[in-house]
Protein backbone atom coordinates (compact mmCIF):
# COMPACT_ATOMS: atom_id res chain seq x y z
CA UNK A 1 0.00 0.00 0.00
CA UNK A 2 1.15 3.62 -0.81
CA UNK A 3 2.26 5.52 2.32
CA UNK A 4 1.61 9.06 1.20
CA UNK A 5 -1.29 10.60 -0.65
CA UNK A 6 -1.53 9.66 -4.22
CA UNK A 7 -0.67 12.79 -6.89
CA UNK A 8 -2.43 13.52 -10.08
CA UNK A 9 -1.60 15.63 -12.66
CA UNK A 10 -4.52 17.20 -14.34
CA UNK A 11 -3.14 18.87 -18.41
CA UNK A 12 -6.09 20.88 -19.47
CA UNK A 13 -5.91 24.16 -21.69
CA UNK A 14 -9.57 25.42 -20.05
CA UNK A 15 -9.87 26.46 -16.68
CA UNK A 16 -13.54 25.36 -16.56
CA UNK A 17 -12.38 21.71 -17.43
CA UNK A 18 -9.14 22.50 -14.83
CA UNK A 19 -11.81 23.67 -12.07
CA UNK A 20 -14.27 20.41 -12.91
CA UNK A 21 -11.48 17.94 -12.13
CA UNK A 22 -10.37 19.87 -9.29
CA UNK A 23 -13.91 19.83 -7.44
CA UNK A 24 -13.60 15.44 -8.67
CA UNK A 25 -10.72 14.76 -7.21
CA UNK A 26 -9.74 17.15 -4.44
CA UNK A 27 -9.68 16.13 -0.94
CA UNK A 28 -8.82 12.38 -1.81
CA UNK A 29 -5.64 13.50 -4.04
CA UNK A 30 -3.05 15.68 -4.34
CA UNK A 31 -3.48 17.56 -7.29
CA UNK A 32 -1.62 19.59 -9.83
CA UNK A 33 -2.55 21.43 -12.85
CA UNK A 34 -0.65 22.59 -16.52
CA UNK A 35 -2.50 24.20 -19.17
CA UNK A 36 -0.59 22.53 -22.16
CA UNK A 37 1.57 19.91 -23.14
CA UNK A 38 4.97 21.86 -22.61
CA UNK A 39 4.13 23.18 -19.41
CA UNK A 40 2.80 19.41 -18.47
CA UNK A 41 6.21 18.10 -19.21
CA UNK A 42 7.86 20.53 -16.75
CA UNK A 43 4.96 19.83 -13.81
CA UNK A 44 5.30 16.26 -14.76
CA UNK A 45 9.12 15.99 -13.96
CA UNK A 46 8.68 18.98 -10.77
CA UNK A 47 5.97 16.81 -9.13
CA UNK A 48 6.49 12.93 -10.45
CA UNK A 49 3.05 12.43 -9.97
CA UNK A 50 1.33 8.47 -10.27
CA UNK A 51 -0.81 9.38 -12.82
CA UNK A 52 -2.03 11.83 -15.06
CA UNK A 53 -5.25 12.85 -16.77
CA UNK A 54 -4.52 14.23 -19.88
CA UNK A 55 -6.74 16.46 -22.47
CA UNK A 56 -5.94 15.85 -26.03
CA UNK A 57 -6.88 18.75 -28.35
CA UNK A 58 -4.54 21.82 -26.76
CA UNK A 59 -2.53 24.34 -28.24
CA UNK A 60 1.36 24.26 -29.24
CA UNK A 61 1.32 20.58 -28.39
CA UNK A 62 -1.26 17.71 -28.24
CA UNK A 63 -2.01 14.99 -25.54
CA UNK A 64 -0.62 12.73 -28.44
CA UNK A 65 2.57 14.40 -28.64
CA UNK A 66 2.81 15.08 -24.95
CA UNK A 67 2.30 11.61 -24.04
CA UNK A 68 5.04 10.23 -26.45
CA UNK A 69 7.63 12.90 -24.82
CA UNK A 70 6.50 11.59 -21.74
CA UNK A 71 6.83 8.00 -22.87
CA UNK A 72 10.61 8.83 -24.04
CA UNK A 73 11.94 10.05 -20.64
CA UNK A 74 13.12 7.69 -18.27
CA UNK A 75 11.96 9.29 -15.66
CA UNK A 76 8.40 10.08 -16.32
CA UNK A 77 7.91 7.22 -18.78
CA UNK A 78 6.38 4.46 -16.24
CA UNK A 79 3.22 7.13 -15.17
CA UNK A 80 -0.32 6.09 -16.11
CA UNK A 81 -1.84 8.22 -18.74
CA UNK A 82 -5.51 8.47 -18.79
CA UNK A 83 -6.79 10.84 -21.90
CA UNK A 84 -9.65 13.02 -21.06
CA UNK A 85 -11.28 14.15 -24.31
CA UNK A 86 -14.59 14.78 -26.33
CA UNK A 87 -12.98 12.82 -29.22
CA UNK A 88 -15.02 9.34 -29.24
CA UNK A 89 -13.83 7.56 -32.69
CA UNK A 90 -11.98 4.28 -32.23
CA UNK A 91 -9.53 5.37 -34.60
CA UNK A 92 -8.26 7.94 -31.81
CA UNK A 93 -8.55 5.42 -29.06
CA UNK A 94 -6.38 3.34 -30.39
CA UNK A 95 -4.11 6.39 -31.33
CA UNK A 96 -3.75 7.08 -27.59
CA UNK A 97 -3.12 3.39 -27.09
CA UNK A 98 -1.03 3.67 -29.48
CA UNK A 99 1.37 6.26 -27.95
CA UNK A 100 1.21 4.49 -24.40
CA UNK A 101 -2.13 6.09 -22.50
CA UNK A 102 -4.03 3.51 -20.91
CA UNK A 103 -7.62 4.66 -20.54
CA UNK A 104 -9.74 6.59 -22.08
CA UNK A 105 -12.64 9.17 -20.37
CA UNK A 106 -14.57 11.02 -22.76
CA UNK A 107 -16.40 14.51 -22.09
CA UNK A 108 -18.53 15.84 -20.78
CA UNK A 109 -16.93 14.11 -17.60
CA UNK A 110 -18.87 11.85 -14.88
CA UNK A 111 -17.64 12.72 -11.62
CA UNK A 112 -17.99 8.40 -10.51
CA UNK A 113 -16.79 7.41 -13.60
CA UNK A 114 -13.69 9.62 -12.99
CA UNK A 115 -13.11 8.34 -9.92
CA UNK A 116 -13.88 4.98 -10.63
CA UNK A 117 -11.05 5.14 -13.51
CA UNK A 118 -8.62 6.94 -11.76
CA UNK A 119 -8.84 4.67 -8.48
CA UNK A 120 -8.65 1.66 -10.71
CA UNK A 121 -5.48 2.79 -12.61
CA UNK A 122 -3.70 4.16 -8.78
CA UNK A 123 -4.62 0.29 -7.80
CA UNK A 124 -2.93 -1.09 -11.00
CA UNK A 125 0.15 1.10 -10.95
CA UNK A 126 0.57 0.23 -7.34
CA UNK A 127 0.51 -3.36 -8.45
CA UNK A 128 2.79 -3.27 -10.99
CA UNK A 129 5.46 -0.96 -9.14
CA UNK A 130 5.60 -3.92 -6.18
CA UNK A 131 6.00 -6.41 -8.74
CA UNK A 132 9.01 -4.77 -10.40
CA UNK A 133 10.43 -4.12 -7.03
CA UNK A 134 10.50 -7.81 -6.40
CA UNK A 135 11.67 -8.78 -9.66
CA UNK A 136 14.73 -6.45 -9.18
CA UNK A 137 15.01 -8.38 -5.53
CA UNK A 138 15.33 -11.77 -6.79
CA UNK A 139 17.46 -10.50 -9.95
CA UNK A 140 19.47 -9.23 -7.56
CA UNK A 141 19.57 -11.89 -4.99
CA UNK A 142 20.03 -14.58 -8.02
CA UNK A 143 22.78 -12.91 -9.62
CA UNK A 144 24.19 -12.83 -5.84
CA UNK A 145 23.92 -16.73 -5.21
CA UNK A 146 25.41 -16.91 -9.77
CA UNK A 147 28.57 -15.19 -8.60
CA UNK A 148 28.90 -17.17 -5.26
CA UNK A 149 28.57 -20.39 -7.53
CA UNK A 150 31.77 -19.06 -9.50
CA UNK A 151 33.22 -17.53 -6.22
CA UNK A 152 33.57 -20.80 -4.86
CA UNK A 153 34.99 -22.33 -8.60
CA UNK A 154 38.01 -19.94 -7.23
CA UNK A 155 38.04 -21.24 -3.83
CA UNK A 156 37.93 -25.20 -5.23
CA UNK A 157 41.22 -24.57 -7.13
CA UNK A 158 43.41 -23.90 -4.24
CA UNK A 159 42.50 -27.30 -3.04
CA UNK A 160 43.07 -29.21 -6.08
CA UNK A 161 45.30 -27.11 -8.08
CA UNK A 162 46.61 -24.14 -6.92
CA UNK A 163 48.23 -22.85 -9.99
CA UNK A 164 44.86 -23.90 -12.03
CA UNK A 165 42.83 -21.72 -9.40
CA UNK A 166 45.06 -18.92 -10.20
CA UNK A 167 44.94 -19.28 -13.86
CA UNK A 168 41.19 -19.37 -14.70
CA UNK A 169 40.98 -15.88 -12.71
CA UNK A 170 43.48 -14.15 -14.71
CA UNK A 171 42.53 -15.31 -18.07
CA UNK A 172 39.41 -14.29 -17.09
CA UNK A 173 40.54 -10.76 -16.63
CA UNK A 174 42.01 -11.07 -19.93
CA UNK A 175 39.03 -12.72 -21.20
CA UNK A 176 37.20 -9.33 -19.99
CA UNK A 177 39.55 -6.82 -21.30
CA UNK A 178 39.68 -8.69 -24.87
CA UNK A 179 36.13 -8.50 -24.97
CA UNK A 180 35.96 -4.55 -24.39
CA UNK A 181 38.65 -4.09 -26.86
CA UNK A 182 36.51 -6.23 -29.45
CA UNK A 183 33.38 -4.01 -28.59
CA UNK A 184 31.36 -5.91 -26.15
CA UNK A 185 29.75 -3.57 -23.43
CA UNK A 186 30.92 -3.05 -19.93
CA UNK A 187 27.91 -5.10 -18.66
CA UNK A 188 28.51 -8.29 -21.25
CA UNK A 189 32.18 -7.91 -20.33
CA UNK A 190 31.61 -8.18 -16.49
CA UNK A 191 29.34 -11.49 -17.31
CA UNK A 192 32.17 -12.78 -19.10
CA UNK A 193 34.44 -12.08 -16.77
CA UNK A 194 32.63 -14.51 -14.58
CA UNK A 195 31.50 -17.02 -17.22
CA UNK A 196 35.43 -17.60 -18.43
CA UNK A 197 36.34 -19.14 -15.44
CA UNK A 198 34.07 -21.77 -15.94
CA UNK A 199 35.57 -23.02 -18.73
CA UNK A 200 37.15 -26.02 -17.97
CA UNK A 201 34.58 -27.05 -15.25
CA UNK A 202 34.04 -30.14 -17.59
CA UNK A 203 37.44 -31.63 -16.07
CA UNK A 204 35.83 -32.69 -12.64
CA UNK A 205 35.05 -35.74 -15.17
CA UNK A 206 38.43 -36.75 -16.17
CA UNK A 207 40.72 -38.80 -14.10
CA UNK A 208 43.77 -36.99 -12.12
CA UNK A 209 46.17 -39.75 -13.83
CA UNK A 210 45.53 -37.88 -17.10
CA UNK A 211 45.02 -34.35 -15.46
CA UNK A 212 48.28 -34.64 -13.58
CA UNK A 213 50.57 -36.48 -15.28
CA UNK A 214 53.96 -35.24 -16.06
CA UNK A 215 54.18 -35.91 -19.23
CA UNK A 216 52.22 -35.89 -22.78
CA UNK A 217 48.88 -37.72 -22.99
CA UNK A 218 49.01 -41.01 -25.47
CA UNK A 219 45.93 -41.13 -27.70
CA UNK A 220 43.64 -42.60 -25.67
CA UNK A 221 44.16 -40.05 -22.85
CA UNK A 222 43.79 -37.33 -25.22
CA UNK A 223 40.83 -38.80 -26.34
CA UNK A 224 39.54 -39.40 -22.98
CA UNK A 225 40.87 -35.17 -22.47
CA UNK A 226 38.90 -34.17 -25.27
CA UNK A 227 35.74 -35.01 -23.56
CA UNK A 228 35.57 -32.42 -20.78
CA UNK A 229 34.21 -29.44 -23.16
CA UNK A 230 31.01 -31.06 -23.88
CA UNK A 231 31.20 -32.44 -20.09
CA UNK A 232 31.51 -29.07 -18.81
CA UNK A 233 28.60 -27.76 -21.35
CA UNK A 234 26.37 -30.84 -20.15
CA UNK A 235 27.19 -29.11 -16.18
CA UNK A 236 26.72 -25.60 -17.30
CA UNK A 237 23.64 -25.74 -19.31
CA UNK A 238 21.35 -26.89 -16.80
CA UNK A 239 20.92 -23.41 -16.03
CA UNK A 240 19.05 -21.02 -18.28
CA UNK A 241 20.40 -17.30 -16.61
CA UNK A 242 22.33 -15.29 -19.03
CA UNK A 243 25.69 -16.08 -16.62
CA UNK A 244 25.28 -19.74 -17.59
CA UNK A 245 24.25 -19.71 -20.94
CA UNK A 246 27.50 -18.40 -21.61
CA UNK A 247 29.27 -20.20 -19.68
CA UNK A 248 27.97 -23.22 -20.84
CA UNK A 249 28.80 -21.73 -24.53
CA UNK A 250 32.65 -21.01 -23.35
CA UNK A 251 32.75 -24.53 -21.74
CA UNK A 252 32.08 -26.21 -25.52
CA UNK A 253 33.91 -23.79 -27.70
CA UNK A 254 36.78 -22.87 -25.88
CA UNK A 255 39.02 -25.02 -27.84
CA UNK A 256 37.98 -24.74 -31.07
CA UNK A 257 40.00 -23.33 -33.71
CA UNK A 258 39.47 -20.41 -36.54
CA UNK A 259 40.26 -22.90 -39.00
CA UNK A 260 37.93 -25.66 -38.45
CA UNK A 261 40.62 -28.12 -36.19
CA UNK A 262 39.44 -27.88 -33.09
CA UNK A 263 37.36 -29.83 -31.06
CA UNK A 264 34.74 -31.45 -30.57
CA UNK A 265 32.69 -29.72 -32.63
CA UNK A 266 35.25 -28.75 -35.03
CA UNK A 267 33.34 -25.91 -35.72
CA UNK A 268 35.07 -22.73 -37.79
CA UNK A 269 35.48 -19.20 -38.39
CA UNK A 270 32.28 -17.40 -36.81
CA UNK A 271 30.24 -20.09 -36.17
CA UNK A 272 32.03 -20.45 -33.08
CA UNK A 273 30.69 -18.14 -30.52
CA UNK A 274 32.33 -14.56 -30.31
CA UNK A 275 32.58 -15.56 -26.15
CA UNK A 276 34.63 -19.12 -26.75
CA UNK A 277 36.57 -17.32 -29.42
CA UNK A 278 37.56 -14.76 -26.94
CA UNK A 279 38.24 -17.32 -24.10
CA UNK A 280 40.34 -19.44 -25.97
CA UNK A 281 42.90 -16.77 -27.11
CA UNK A 282 43.29 -15.44 -23.30
CA UNK A 283 43.22 -19.15 -21.92
CA UNK A 284 45.75 -20.35 -24.12
CA UNK A 285 47.84 -16.99 -24.13
CA UNK A 286 47.66 -17.49 -20.33
CA UNK A 287 48.72 -21.41 -20.21
CA UNK A 288 51.93 -20.88 -22.12
CA UNK A 289 52.98 -18.23 -19.38
CA UNK A 290 52.40 -20.65 -16.69
CA UNK A 291 54.45 -23.89 -15.26
CA UNK A 292 52.61 -27.33 -15.58
CA UNK A 293 53.78 -30.87 -14.61
CA UNK A 294 54.41 -31.60 -18.49
CA UNK A 295 55.98 -28.20 -19.17
CA UNK A 296 58.54 -24.95 -17.99
CA UNK A 297 56.22 -21.67 -18.38
CA UNK A 298 57.19 -19.08 -21.54
CA UNK A 299 58.53 -16.09 -21.14
CA UNK A 300 56.16 -12.89 -22.09
CA UNK A 301 57.54 -12.08 -25.46
CA UNK A 302 57.41 -15.66 -26.57
CA UNK A 303 53.59 -16.29 -25.73
CA UNK A 304 52.99 -12.98 -27.55
CA UNK A 305 54.40 -14.05 -30.37
CA UNK A 306 52.62 -17.71 -30.37
CA UNK A 307 49.48 -15.52 -30.32
CA UNK A 308 50.50 -13.55 -32.93
CA UNK A 309 51.31 -16.53 -35.41
CA UNK A 310 47.99 -17.98 -34.33
CA UNK A 311 45.85 -15.32 -36.07
CA UNK A 312 43.63 -16.87 -38.52
CA UNK A 313 44.43 -20.49 -38.14
CA UNK A 314 43.76 -21.04 -34.33
CA UNK A 315 42.96 -17.77 -33.40
CA UNK A 316 40.28 -14.90 -34.57
CA UNK A 317 42.15 -12.63 -36.43
CA UNK A 318 40.14 -9.54 -35.19
CA UNK A 319 40.46 -10.64 -31.76
CA UNK A 320 44.13 -11.06 -32.22
CA UNK A 321 44.83 -7.50 -33.37
CA UNK A 322 42.30 -6.46 -30.21
CA UNK A 323 44.70 -8.31 -28.33
CA UNK A 324 47.52 -6.40 -29.82
CA UNK A 325 46.17 -3.23 -29.17
CA UNK A 326 45.51 -3.78 -25.36
CA UNK A 327 48.71 -5.14 -25.01
CA UNK A 328 49.53 -3.24 -22.10
CA UNK A 329 46.27 -3.61 -20.14
CA UNK A 330 46.89 -7.68 -21.31
CA UNK A 331 50.69 -6.85 -19.10
CA UNK A 332 49.29 -4.49 -16.45
CA UNK A 333 46.94 -7.59 -15.67
CA UNK A 334 49.44 -10.09 -15.54
CA UNK A 335 51.76 -7.80 -13.15
CA UNK A 336 49.02 -7.34 -11.25
CA UNK A 337 47.75 -11.12 -10.37
CA UNK A 338 51.92 -11.73 -9.56
CA UNK A 339 51.81 -8.48 -7.30
CA UNK A 340 49.06 -10.04 -5.16
CA UNK A 341 50.85 -13.75 -5.54
CA UNK A 342 53.35 -11.87 -4.18
CA UNK A 343 52.08 -10.64 -1.08
CA UNK A 344 51.02 -14.66 -0.85
CA UNK A 345 47.10 -13.97 -1.11
CA UNK A 346 45.27 -17.30 -1.66
CA UNK A 347 43.04 -16.94 -4.52
CA UNK A 348 40.04 -16.57 -2.79
CA UNK A 349 41.43 -13.63 -0.70
CA UNK A 350 43.06 -12.48 -4.32
CA UNK A 351 39.21 -12.49 -5.84
CA UNK A 352 37.99 -10.32 -2.73
CA UNK A 353 40.58 -7.64 -3.39
CA UNK A 354 39.83 -8.16 -7.05
CA UNK A 355 35.94 -8.00 -6.27
CA UNK A 356 34.78 -6.35 -3.39
CA UNK A 357 31.30 -5.24 -4.79
CA UNK A 358 30.95 -8.98 -5.92
CA UNK A 359 32.18 -11.17 -2.88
Amino acid sequence: MKDHQWRILIVDDEPNNLQLMRHILAGEYQLSFAINGVNALDVAKKVMPDIILLDIMMPQMDGYETCKRLKSDKSTANIPVIFITAMSDVSDESKGFAVGGVDYITKPVSKAIVRARVATHLALHDQQVACEKLVQSRTAELEASQRSAVFMLGEAGDYNDTDTGVHIWRMAAYSAAISRAFGWSVEKAEMLELAAPMHDIGKVGIPDAILKKPGPLNDEEWNIMKTHPKIGHTILSKSRTPLFIMASDVAISHHEKWNGTGYPRQLKGKDIPESGRIVALADVFDALTMKRPYKEPWSLERAIEEIKNGAGSHFDPEIVHCFFKIEKEIRDIKQMWEEMEAEGLKVSDRLRKKFPDYF
